[in-house]
């Protein structure tokens, strides 16, 4: 029950960071929304870091928790930023939702973990699901960017690797605060450091505005890698990743009643089929 209620925690808060994220990206691009929030969330991680307990320390933990960081948060958070201004939140979230179907055949190929007929027909539905939300009356913006798709589509693969590597590490250490601690260090570093390698990079563009919608955006996110560490602490993979990806039930509400977001049918449906899809995951 702990695993689950900490699932359902990160779901939660994952769903509102994406409508808080849209608002964000009003005023500042998605790349510098990310150099704010991240690094908002590390310092909080830093500033708790002394009451927490980080006995025990195991350097193989260590050196998986700094690899995921490498790409999550910081891949998947630009990733999904993109998504969300050129797909909308909806559309985004959901399509991002898919990420157990690849976390939990990963969980099946390297943890050993199980897959059945419920799983095979589970992963039919998500994808049915996705193919929905694809369609151009599926868009949350009314016309749907056509090179576009792949930015969630990814967000979703490396979320689930992050998943499955945490599982691991946590397997060699069990403390989801070190975890989240390593990778949003490594993560924030990744952020700063990594445009500054490019030939014309972009500078940083900041407004008043921005920075406050990204910082409530790091707080969110960074409670939400949190709790799915507590999660994955205590729960297998299978469990955990669909849970957690049922955050476009709370992105979809929020955009509805916030951003006044236009729910069409086929976005509807996607949605339901795939929700459906997790559930089908979920129950055992």
């Amino acid at each position: 029950m702990q695993s689950v209620a900490c699932a359902l925690l990160a779901a939660a808060l994952f769903g509102t960071a994406l409508v808080t994220t849209h608002t964000g990206l009003r005023h500042m691009d998605a790349l510098s929304g990310a150099r704010v929030s991240i690094p908002v969330a590390t310092l909080l991680f830093w500033l708790a870091a002394p009451v927490r307990d980080l006995s025990g320390w195991q350097i193989e933990a260590a050196i998986i928790f700094a690899v995921v960081g490498v790409f999550f948060p910081a891949a998947v958070t630009l990733l999904t930023f993109a998504a969300n201004q050129r797909l909308g939140p909806a559309v985004a979230g959901a399509i991002g939702g898919t990420a157990p179907l690849f976390a939990v055949l990963g969980a099946a190929v390297f943890l050993g973990e199980a897959l059945g007929i419920r799983e095979v027909i589970a992963t039919g539905i998500i994808v049915l699901g996705c193919a929905l939300l694809s369609s151009p009356d599926g868009t949350a913006a009314g016309g749907r960017p056509q090179g576009a798709l792949w930015l969630p589509w990814t967000s979703a693969v490396l979320r689930a690797a992050a998943q499955l590597l945490s599982k691991g590490g946590l397997a060699l250490w069990p403390n989801p605060f070190a975890a989240v601690l390593i990778g949003y260090s490594v993560s924030a570093a990744v952020v700063w450091g990594a445009p500054l390698l490019a030939p014309q990079r972009k500078g940083f563009a900041a407004s008043r505005q921005g920075v406050a919608w990204f910082a409530a955006t790091g707080v969110l996110n960074g409670g939400a890698v949190l709790s799915m560490y507590y999660a994955l602490s205590t729960g297998p993979v299978y469990i955990v990743s669909p849970i957690v990806a049922t955050y476009p039930l709370f992105t979809l509400a929020l955009s509805a009643l916030v951003l006044r977001l236009p729910m069409r049918p086929a976005l509807l449906a996607g949605v339901a089929f795939t929700v459906a899809g997790l559930a089908a995951l979920l129950t055992r």
